[in-house]
């Protein structure tokens, strides 16, 4: 889908508040809200919007320790990837998992509430799936910088 100046405007707006009225979005893009509400459904349809969440605050649920874990694999044949992969994504408390390049084979970050719940995570969730080799822990000390948006580009 080629993404026009107003698609991007839409795309910003949403980003910065997805629970914007069509109505509102419409007047804050310039459109009348028929075609805007066009461009958003062309926008979903197209997959450049994925969906709509509500973003909760970590600290305020009792989630204040962020951990980004570096775990490397015994084997690194598609299937061992795949049966990581799978079993890694049964866990809530895993925000995000990337396959990674270098030292480590995955990288996970994840939303905790203190060192004895990092402790019970890696040793009765973690330890348990096969093929692990090793694990290391590195915490988030501050959030320093913390966005959802994503930066578009310019178009022309």
């Amino acid at each position: 889908m080629k993404l026009d100046t107003i698609d991007m405007r839409i795309l910003a707006e949403l980003q910065a508040d997805g629970s914007l009225s069509n109505v509102e979005l419409a007047r804050r893009v310039h459109l009348s809200p028929s075609p805007c509400l066009a461009r958003v459904k062309a926008l979903e349809s197209s997959g450049v919007i994925a969906r709509y969440v509500a973003l909760a605050n970590a600290a305020a649920l009792g989630l204040g320790l962020n951990v980004f874990i570096s775990i490397s694999l015994k084997s690194q044949a598609k299937q061992a990837l795949a049966d990581f992969e799978r079993r890694i994504a049964e866990h809530d408390e895993v925000m995000e998992c990337y396959l990674m390049s270098g030292d480590a084979d995955y990288l996970i970050r994840v939303a905790l509430p203190d060192i004895g719940a990092l402790e019970r995570f890696i040793v009765e969730q973690l330890t348990p799936i096969e093929g692990i080799e090793k694990i290391r822990s590195s915490f988030a000390l501050k959030q320093v910088r913390y966005k959802t948006a994503l930066p578009l580009p310019a178009t022309g």
